[in-house]
């Protein structure tokens, strides 16, 4: 039982390390064109999340003109990024984060509704 409860808090632990890793490399290479819950140049990251999956998303990021292609897309204007791996899933986990939550039929919860408002810190 105990093993269970480790392993649980150290999936969370890294999982909200990977997602403020993610955050640094969305502000690094992909803030100029996308925006996390509104429309830029780019779609918004609940739009990306909500039509694609993780090897998708990690595909685009890497190869986009082959992606378009085969996705269908008569252009594509994003250019190719050479992440590392660990960079790479560190947005792909920052990406997938903003998936809307289905709740009832025509009704949608977003599980990051305001990502960008300042983080308020205690004095010490």
């Amino acid at each position: 039982m105990n093993k269970i409860i480790y392993l649980l808090l150290f999936i969370l632990i890294n999982s909200s390390l990977m997602a403020e890793d993610g955050k640094k490399v969305f502000e690094t290479y992909c803030w100029g064109c996308h925006h996390q819950t509104a429309v830029a140049f780019g779609p918004p990251f609940e739009e990306i999340a909500a039509k694609r999956n993780v090897e998708e998303i990690r595909a685009m990021i890497t190869s986009p003109q082959e992606v378009s292609k085969i996705l269908g897309y008569a252009r594509n204007a994003m250019p190719a990024f050479q992440l590392s791996d660990e960079n790479l899933t560190a947005i792909t986990t920052y990406i997938t984060s903003y998936k809307p939550v289905k709740v009832e039929e025509n009704k949608t919860i977003i599980q990051n509704p305001y990502p960008n408002i300042a983080k308020i810190e205690e004095k010490k």
